[in-house]
């Protein structure tokens, strides 16, 4: 799934690889300074990396000397996915143009890459979710986890289960990948091995189950979650019944994958989302809009796995999210709508990173 958009802040559609290609365009001459607002202590030296469009959800490779993201650019009506050079240099499409896609990651032995694509089921956008049942994701029945070469050729499908498939990640041994599925009739976590072998459920409460990550030693999982109760859970599976989901309430946990126990880490009853570890294990970033009272602001934040105290990361007035560190903890990725050249652009910034 498409991790989380808001329509007024950034509107980034949800998530066939044959041909790979240089994208050209650079929509504006690059600014030479980005913004960094009054109490983002942690962040130093920003650089924006992508200049127009729809820019999100970008992951580090392993030793995060490259980017694998997803974009809606050009002529392009979906998302499609892309790698970039840290710099923000050589950037190519990887996947065909074909459907939309989401969720991409680069295998740690740099052989591989994963993401969902929607190519089989059509070739043309899925239609957007119906949003007269309030906002909403829309759950495409046509997602499936596919595994392409690094250049995005020979494309090998993993999941053959009717409805969607997606939000997948390679542990960081590059020996499992956690994703997310409707196959048993509720959105849970999986685990697979990188051939598509061995499915494995993570979790089984009622409710959303998505967007998870791996700690750096691969013993620990964070993800985002919904647990509805009485009234919202009847809407949660009313909507699920139709490919839909309701994403604002959501909250963070993580879980050590030997004892196989959730814990919950917010409670704030806002829409939490986007989840990674920081490289030390002790804490995990997120993005929250639990600070906004109109819910319409999305800042990073930091909360500590034993304390659960939360430190806020950043002050963009807009929208900043998906944030990841690189392994060493020196650098963090994101997405925001900081240092736009014109509204709903959003795009891809590098930081240094200091603790």
């Amino acid at each position: 799934m498409k991790l989380f958009v808001i329509s007024i802040v950034v509107s980034l559609a949800l998530i066939g690889c044959v041909n790979t290609k240089t994208e050209t365009i650079v929509s504006e001459k690059k600014q030479s300074e980005v913004t960094i607002f009054e109490g983002e202590t942690h962040l130093r030296n920003i650089r924006q990396l992508t200049f127009g469009g729809e820019n999100a959800e970008a992951y580090f490779s392993y030793n995060a000397d490259k980017l694998i993201f997803q974009s809606k650019r050009d002529n392009l009506q979906c998302d499609a996915i892309f790698t970039m050079d840290l710099d923000g240099n050589n950037v190519k499409m990887l996947s065909s143009g074909k459907g939309t896609t989401t969720c991409s990651f680069i295998a740690p032995d740099y052989k591989s890459i994963i993401y969902a694509s929607t190519h089989l089921s059509g070739e043309e956008c899925p239609p957007k979710p119906d949003m007269s049942k309030g906002y909403v994701w829309a759950l495409y029945k046509g997602f499936d986890i596919f595994k392409a070469d690094p250049d995005g050729s020979n494309l090998r499908r993993l999941t053959h289960t009717p409805g969607y498939d997606a939000e997948g990640v390679y542990s960081p041994k590059g020996d499992r990948i956690i994703f997310t599925s409707v196959r048993t009739g509720d959105l849970e976590l999986f685990l697979m091995d990188p051939d598509g072998s061995n499915i494995e459920q993570l979790t089984d409460t009622p409710g959303y189950d998505g967007g998870a990550f791996f700690s750096l030693d691969g013993k620990w999982i964070c993800w985002r979650a919904s647990r509805p109760q009485g009234e919202e859970l009847t809407d949660y599976r009313d909507l699920l019944r139709n490919g839909l989901i309701r994403p604002s309430k959501l909250e963070i946990y993580v879980m050590n994958l030997e004892k196989r126990k959730p814990i919950q880490l917010t409670f704030n009853g806002a829409a939490n989302f986007g989840p990674y570890f920081h490289p030390n294990g002790e804490k995990v970033i997120f993005v929250s809009n639990m600070d906004d009272p109109q819910h319409r602001n999305f800042e990073m934040y930091m909360v500590d796995i034993k304390t659960k105290e939360i430190e806020r990361i950043s002050y963009n007035p807009t929208f900043d999210g998906f944030p990841m560190f690189s392994h060493d903890g020196k650098k963090l990725v994101f997405a925001s709508n900081r240092n736009n050249s014109r509204p709903h652009e959003t795009n891809i910034f590098i930081a240094d990173w200091e603790d």
